[in-house]
């Protein structure tokens, strides 16, 4: 049982869980049950699904590699074979077309090509030259079998109607298993002989050894009656026969209907699972046959579904582990948000208040902007005033040292009266919203303006200013009024920051791809790397209690935004702090 509680939400064992169920708008245990329900569909059904496709495709992949393979395999071996035979067969028809009946019917003539041929192309055991009777008038071969009458035997008989022929393995004359090629050649006088060899079987059922070197299991020939012509690993010897039966299930039909290699999944009379690919040698009646032990060659892909088979079972157990744990966090998360939903009422008359204030700061900045249009109007009659006294005085004599110091002290009075015209005059500036659109704005006058405000405090305080700007600058297509509050709100910052005697530098340079970068370097206290990853959220402040709102960096980014600028801060503790704006040239 305290097993079971680890898992769940603290709601559920909790002493006030029930009444704040009933209070609650949330049924914290039914999300939780939903949430472990949905998340294990989410989880397992993909998953399943997925081992499901793969545990499929990757079997069909491998079972057509096979057949693939086994395709591969038939046609290099009847290529092999095809070729051995067509070689030997054209041979002997050059023999026959190099050299007259005369000059074959001579054994030493005759012992001489079988020499030859053993050398060059080799496979073949004897030689026997027949006249059109079929008695073969000479004989060169380990077998005493000159002067024997042929006319009878089916192979003399296919030579006569077709003028070439290759035999299927029989026993013959010696009772034993060979394989015979037979050329015709008609002579002049409408007579014919016909030149016969006979092949080594060896040599012959060599040439099925790259189906057995290929790893995939048994190859051999038969012929159209199902009589093997090669031995066979688990069919039977030369001359077995294969069953007629299973030639038919095997879909090897007869005669001959397609001269395409034709691979096949199927199982043998053994009830072994077997892929098979057969093929009909051209211009004989051998049939390759080519089979693998299904299992043998499937064992690769049998190694695989049990990693996949343990892969889903690891899994399945991980999801089923994790997927509580996290949905027990989740809910848990809800229900102390719940808990603190007055704690978040009252952050959320805190941020009232302060928006209050921030619009108190409007209403400060409008006063404050209807008091400078006031004093414009003194201001401009104590000038005019001043003015005229000073034209007054200076009709008087200039020798008049006394006329003389009044006229300096109207000068004075001019000039004070011009700075509060011109300090006016730039606060009616920030204080009038403006339109918002895109005009050309020269970026070295906007932050000449903006320093001047803090001008007297920078002298006051040995605060040393520098700009650089370079002088082929060209003008920014941008909105006046927030570049001013931009760069307000920015050189603020950073005298907060500064202590008396420290430095300030604004650097302009231009950059590639139309953009523009300001930097904004003060060498003053620095920022700590906790307060620097929070310093643009709203109502975020490091002068608590004196006079921040932390509405100050939040706005400056906002507006840095709307510009398609972008704002980044760069700053070490003790060492200062370093305010990036890219800005486009054109807005």
């Amino acid at each position: 049982m305290a097993r079971k509680l680890k898992i769940l939400p603290e709601f559920w064992r909790s002493e006030m869980g029930p009444e704040r169920l009933t209070d609650s708008s949330f049924d914290f245990r039914r999300i939780w049950k939903r949430a472990i329900l949905l998340m294990l569909c989410v989880a397992l059904v993909p998953l399943m699904a997925l081992a499901y496709f793969d545990y499929r495709i990757s079997r069909q992949h491998l079972e057509n590699e096979i057949l693939l393979r086994t395709d591969r395999i038939v046609s290099n071996t009847k290529r092999n074979v095809s070729f051995f035979l067509e070689e030997r067969k054209a041979a002997l028809q050059f023999i026959v077309q190099d050299n007259s009946f005369a000059e074959l019917d001579n054994d030493q003539r005759l012992n001489s090509i079988l020499q030859r041929l053993s050398k060059t192309i080799g496979g073949f055991i004897d030689l026997g030259l027949f006249d059109s009777t079929g008695r073969q008038v000479r004989y060169i071969g380990p077998y005493d079998l000159k002067d024997r009458y042929y006319g009878e035997e089916l192979w003399f008989q296919a030579v006569l109607n077709v003028g070439s022929y290759i035999s299927d393995v029989y026993l013959g004359f010696r009772e034993e298993p060979h394989m015979v090629i037979a050329v015709r050649k008609d002579m002049a006088d409408g007579t014919f002989f016909i030149l016969r060899a006979t092949l080594n079987t060896a040599t012959f059922n060599d040439q099925l050894v790259y189906a057995k070197e290929s790893a995939f299991g048994d190859s051999f020939l038969i012929n159209h009656q199902g009589v093997l012509q090669t031995p066979s690993l688990f069919y039977g010897e030369v001359l077995d026969v294969f069953p007629t039966g299973e030639l038919k299930r095997l879909a090897l039909s007869f005669p001959l209907v397609t001269k395409e290699n034709q691979p096949l999944d199927t199982t043998d009379w053994h009830g072994r699972d077997i892929i098979m690919g057969y093929s009909y040698i051209p211009y004989t009646s051998f049939i390759l046959l080519v089979v693998g032990n299904k299992d043998e060659l499937m064992r690769s892909w049998y190694s695989a579904r049990m990693k996949i088979i343990a892969f889903l079972l690891g899994s399945s157990l991980l999801i089923l582990l994790v997927i509580p744990w996290v949905a027990t966090s989740l809910v848990n998360d809800i229900y102390h948000a719940d808990l603190d939903r007055t704690v978040a009422m009252r952050e959320a008359a805190v941020a009232v208040r302060e928006a209050a204030n921030a619009g108190k700061l409007a209403s400060i900045g409008r006063l404050a902007a209807g008091v400078a249009h006031e004093i414009n109007n003194p201001l401009a009659i104590i000038n005019e005033k001043a003015g005229l006294l000073g034209d007054l005085l200076s009709q008087q004599a200039e020798d008049d040292g006394q006329t003389v110091k009044m006229l300096g002290l109207i000068d004075s009075i001019q000039r004070a009266v011009e700075r509060c015209a011109s300090i006016t005059h730039r606060l009616l500036d920030f204080a009038r919203p403006g339109e918002k659109r895109n005009q050309a704005v020269d970026l070295q006058a906007i932050i000449t303006e903006v320093l001047e405000f803090f001008q007297k405090e920078a002298e006051h305080r040995d605060i040393d200013l520098q700009v650089q700007i370079p002088d082929d600058l060209p003008p920014l297509s941008s909105d006046r009024n927030k570049l001013q509050q931009v760069f307000l709100n920015l050189i603020s910052n950073a005298f907060a920051a500064l202590a008396d005697g420290d430095r300030l530098r604004i650097t302009v340079t231009r950059e590639g791809q139309g953009q523009v970068q300001i930097v904004v370097s003060d060498n003053g206290h620095g920022i700590s790397e906790d307060n620097l990853q929070r310093i643009f959220e709203p109502f975020y402040t490091t002068k608590s209690g004196k006079g921040g709102t932390g509405l100050g960096l939040f706005i400056t980014h906002g507006l840095v935004n709307e510009l398609h600028g972008k704002i980044w801060v760069e700053s070490t503790v003790g060492r200062g702090t370093d305010f990036y704006l890219s800005l486009p040239l054109q807005g």
